[in-house]
């Protein structure tokens, strides 16, 4: 409890007020709730994906709760507590999200962000977690908008450890300089920007209206998803960004109105999205990317996932 708070008053130390103090009550409540309520649970808690806030995410695979918007309500337990948890963390939040569901557990996502921030528009969901045993890790990711344009840079270091996460810092810092590029150009920028690295794999996407441009090199994985299950799995041509890049080519999706594109590394086992039944696969995307995360992770590798939808000009 007293770990999850610090760790959430750490992240939010730059922000303005007391809003280090409220990141900190936030994740305390989310982490009480799995405590008491729940099995197999973990509390992440980041900068939210497109800055200017923080994001904490609570999953567990509990029995999940019969009734939210009850649970929610001041005073209610279940274990003769004062019942001010779930109820406390949504006045806290700026945004705040919870499902819950027998065989899915309770998942909830609370985003604190400054008083004259601006709302984002279609939050991705994202995580980026080392392996067992490691500080930092060598898997990471990007994201820009411009001109109603999302475009993401996904990239899985060569191995994992401190020179894996070397790679990953310098093909974020190579990406965001000139993120509006062709995909293509973004792909050739990289390879000459970690030929002294480990290097990487690494996955491009672009997303404009219903339409999805994606180019990769490696082994990160691409899957759209819609309400019916999964439409498309994308895999990166044979290669290493850095030392062996084929010419790179674009391929090109179309997306339905409620799409979401999930793009993960091979710490998250690709076996997740075989299940076409499976309740995850229409979570808003912070939830289902933290859920996948939580319930598919690889302990020993790094593992990032990125999750975008619904998709900016869509409504």
């Amino acid at each position: 409890m007293q770990s999850a708070s610090d760790q959430a008053r750490a992240v939010a130390r730059e922000m303005p007020g007391a809003l280090p103090d409220q990141a900190a009550v936030l994740a305390s409540e989310l982490a009480s709730n799995i405590i008491k309520h729940a099995r197999n649970g973990a509390l992440f808690v980041q900068p939210s994906p497109l800055g200017a806030g923080l994001d904490v995410i609570a999953v567990d695979c509990g029995p999940g709760m019969p009734d939210i918007d009850l649970s929610l309500r001041d005073g209610y337990s279940t274990t003769k507590t004062m019942g001010a948890g779930l109820g406390a963390a949504r006045r806290i939040a700026t945004d705040f999200t919870i499902r819950s569901e027998a065989g899915l557990g309770t998942l909830a996502h609370a985003r604190l962000a400054e008083p004259d921030a601006q709302p984002a528009p279609a939050a991705p969901g994202a995580l980026c977690l080392p392996a067992d045993g490691e500080d930092a890790s060598g898997d990471g990711y990007a994201i820009a908008d411009h001109d109603g344009t999302r475009t993401v840079l996904v990239i899985d270091g060569l191995g994992h450890g401190p020179e894996a996460a070397t790679a990953a810092r310098r093909a974020e810092r190579t990406f965001l300089a000139n993120p509006a590029a062709p995909l293509v150009d973004l792909l050739t920028a990289q390879h000459k920007a970690l030929r002294h690295t480990r290097g990487a794999a690494v996955t491009a996407l672009r997303v404009t209206g219903n339409r999805a441009e994606h180019c990769s090199v490696g082994n990160v994985r691409t899957v759209v998803l819609s309400p019916r299950g999964v439409h498309h799995q994308l895999t990166g041509q044979a290669g290493i960004v850095g030392y062996t890049l084929p010419a790179p080519r674009s391929r090109f999706v179309d997306l339905t109105p409620h799409a979401t594109v999930v793009v993960h590394t091979d710490g998250i086992d690709h076996r997740w999205a075989y299940d076409p039944t499976d309740a995850r696969l229409t979570l808003p995307p912070v939830l289902l990317a933290a859920s996948l995360a939580h319930t598919h992770r690889r302990r020993r590798d790094d593992a990032t996932i990125l999750a975008l939808g619904p998709h900016l000009g869509m409504r």
